[in-house]
């Protein structure tokens, strides 16, 4: 099944989120606004709106007032991206030039602040005092997320604590709070908000694992950038993690090989050969198993809604998903 075909049944409504969406990156400035409308004409899964609109079906569910919870979820995620790709020298993102590759750096930097600033302005206007501190609390966690994963390229001696830490804040904190604002937004009771929030939580962590993956066995047609952009970026990955604790020698070679110069195509490909004939591959996706798992065990005993179908078919489309 397409991840579009599980929540077919919201298309009205996120028909609506993109048109808020298009609406609120209109900067005033000419350069702002192509920047903008690039990254979101470029596309997405939407996933993060996706589960604001699910979780909120728990409750008392009105889009006019989820949308302002959900808009700016997905605003900040891009501004994100288009923060990473500066970060990253990233020439391209979902098969389209990044917005430092069309323009430069500066253009995208002020475009994803200029994110960031309509996200908080959009949020303020939810009826819900806590939405906006919740927002807020999630940015600051990002950034430090963002942080921690600079200052640990090209360290090879990072340990799993470090790596799940990392990408808690990076990947699967946006999406817990999507969970758990449509569920505010949707004013559920606190026992129904926290299993939304510790599903988004599991399903976020098996995301970023498999986007993981995905930078070692997919193709760069399938990815919209180069297969191994991680590794060669110095960003130490649970794949790797796996590979060098199954195997030493691997790790000194890697250390040895991945530093901060430009690596050839045939170097990097070596180099993720090696790691999948460890078995690393398999032993990361038995941690996305795991989490993906304990999402299913965490709505149990929410109502057996449309809503919670479609959450558990998206954690099933996450475990398996080629890109």
């Amino acid at each position: 099944m397409k991840l579009t075909e599980i929540y077919w049944h919201l298309r009205s409504d996120i028909s609506m989120i993109e048109k808020e969406l298009e609406q609120n990156i209109g900067a005033k400035h000419p350069v702002l606004k192509k920047a903008s409308t690039h990254l979101l004409k470029a596309g997405g899964k939407r996933i993060r709106p996706v589960f604001v609109l699910l979780a909120g079906q728990f409750g008392n569910y009105s889009v006019k007032e989820i949308k302002n919870v959900a808009v700016p979820l997905e605003l900040i995620h891009m501004a994100s991206l288009v923060h990473d790709d500066v970060i990253d020298n990233a020439e391209l993102r979902r098969g389209e030039k990044t917005i430092k590759s069309k323009w430069d750096n500066r253009v995208a930097m002020y475009t994803g602040d200029f994110m960031f600033a309509r996200a908080v302005e959009l949020a303020a206007e939810s009826k819900q005092p806590e939405v906006h501190d919740i927002i807020s609390d999630a940015m600051v966690e990002m950034c430090i997320g963002e942080v921690e994963q600079i200052q640990d390229q090209y360290n090879w001696d990072q340990n799993l604590r470090t790596y799940l830490r990392r990408i808690k804040r990076k990947t699967a904190l946006l999406i817990a709070v999507s969970c758990e604002l449509g569920a505010v937004a949707g004013d559920t009771d606190s026992e129904t908000r926290r299993k939304l929030s510790l599903f988004g939580h599991y399903v976020g962590m098996a995301f970023q694992i498999t986007d993981d993956i995905l930078d070692f066995v997919g193709t760069e047609k399938e990815l919209g950038k180069p297969a191994g952009s991680d590794l060669k970026q110095g960003n130490v990955t649970l794949p790797a993690l796996c590979a060098m604790n199954k195997d030493p020698e691997l790790k000194v070679k890697i250390s040895s090989t991945i530093k901060e110069n430009d690596l050839g195509g045939t170097e990097i490909k070596s180099i993720i050969e090696a790691i999948k004939d460890t078995g690393a591959i398999t032993c990361a996706k038995q941690f996305s198993d795991r989490y993906l798992q304990k999402a299913r065990e965490t709505l149990q005993d929410l109502p057996d809604i449309h809503a919670k179908t479609a959450l558990l078919q998206i954690a099933d489309y996450i475990g398996k998903r080629k890109f």
